[in-house]
């Protein structure tokens, strides 16, 4: 029962899956909070290019069509000359848009692409799902959010006209230049109160967010097993495997040591098989060794193929220690080893 709790942190792979789906931790306030602070502030930075584009726009178009002769070639030139001014007029807000909407899901979620979100699913369309996600702990969390929105906007908005009451009273005694310049001003302020108060909300809803979707993710240590079986293999499949390559490397290392031409012992619990062949080899060769049952077994292919068998136990351990298999004898080695196989050498002759 425990097992299937989920109380572990979901896997690496778990979330590199979840993330090829779509399904990454991301709030759509931030991007959106973003959008209309940068905004308003774009306001503040580039009222000059606003405003010469506004007037030449209802100003000289105006003019134009009061004055200008009525042709085709007029008639186009002035349409063209109201695209380009709008077109430049709406620019920022469209670099605004782009730019922060990239950069505020950069920041959240990194560089993705996938289409997944966007494939046909039938599970989609099914009712009873729809029903619990209507009334699931996200939708109230979501409607809590929208309220609680709506709640700061309205406290900023009363907020800031109640601290400017005495002028807003005061507004039917200034000229039309005046009120304009006022509402402009206080509606930018507003702008920029609420958007950054909105920047701040997204931050804590990207947290919360990332909190549901690690909460989302986690994984039972049943999981966490049987995803490791799945990735690593089936733990005794591989011991198996393990097993096996090391009986096959015995069983070749055994096949070499008939071609020794000498076995130094310990003389019971190493043996260390040499091989030295002046015309191709610089130094000896060890060809095996082992310990124990393995140095046993050395020695018994060793006396059935008629191999010296020398006793020498200094050496025989710093070979199986410092050599392994198919290596050339140490350096320093050098001098013990030649003086085995020259006797070995002047053994064999008096054999012969």
């Amino acid at each position: 029962m425990f097992a299937q709790e989920k109380t572990e942190k979901a896997t690496p792979k778990k979330k590199q899956e979840s993330r090829k789906k779509g399904e990454v931790a991301k709030s759509m306030d931030v991007p959106a909070a973003a959008i209309l602070f940068f905004t308003f502030l774009s306001f503040l930075l580039l009222g000059g290019f606003y405003k010469t584009h506004l007037l030449s726009l209802f100003g000289n178009a105006l003019e134009d069509m009061l004055t200008m002769q009525l042709s085709a070639g007029n008639v186009h030139r002035l349409f063209s000359d109201i695209v380009l001014q709008w077109l430049l007029l709406i620019a920022p807000f469209f670099l605004i848009t782009i730019i922060i909407g990239i950069v505020g899901n950069y920041v959240q979620i990194g560089m993705l692409f996938t289409g997944e979100p966007l494939k046909m699913k039938l599970s989609k369309l099914d009712p009873i799902k729809g029903a619990k996600n209507i009334f699931s702990t996200r939708a109230l969390v979501e409607f809590a959010k929208s309220i609680l929105k709506l709640i700061v906007v309205g406290l900023i908005v009363a907020w800031t006209l109640w601290n400017e009451h005495e002028r807003i009273l005061a507004l039917s005694s200034l000229s039309i230049e005046q009120i304009f310049s006022f509402a402009a001003s206080l509606t930018l302020r507003l702008g920029l109160l609420i958007g950054g108060l909105l920047i701040v909300l997204s931050v804590l809803d990207y947290i919360y967010q990332k909190y549901e979707y690690e909460k989302k993710l986690r994984m039972s240590k049943q999981d966490i097993k049987d995803e490791f079986k799945k990735t690593e293999g089936n733990p005794l499949i591989k011991s198996r495997i393990r097993e096996r390559q090391r009986k096959m490397a015995l069983q070749r290392m055994m096949q070499e040591v008939p071609k020794a031409d000498v076995i130094i012992t310990n003389p019971t619990h190493f043996a260390v098989a040499l091989q030295y062949d002046g015309t191709k080899m610089e130094a000896p060769v060890v060809l095996a060794k082992g310990m124990d049952y393995i140095a046993l077994r050395i020695k018994e292919i060793a006396k059935e193929h008629d191999i010296v068998t020398m006793e020498n136990k200094p050496l025989a351990r710093a070979l199986y220690e410092r050599a392994e298999i198919g290596d050339a004898v140490p350096t320093d080695l050098f001098q013990a080893v030649a003086e085995v196989l020259a006797y070995v050498y002047k053994l064999k002759r008096r054999v012969k």
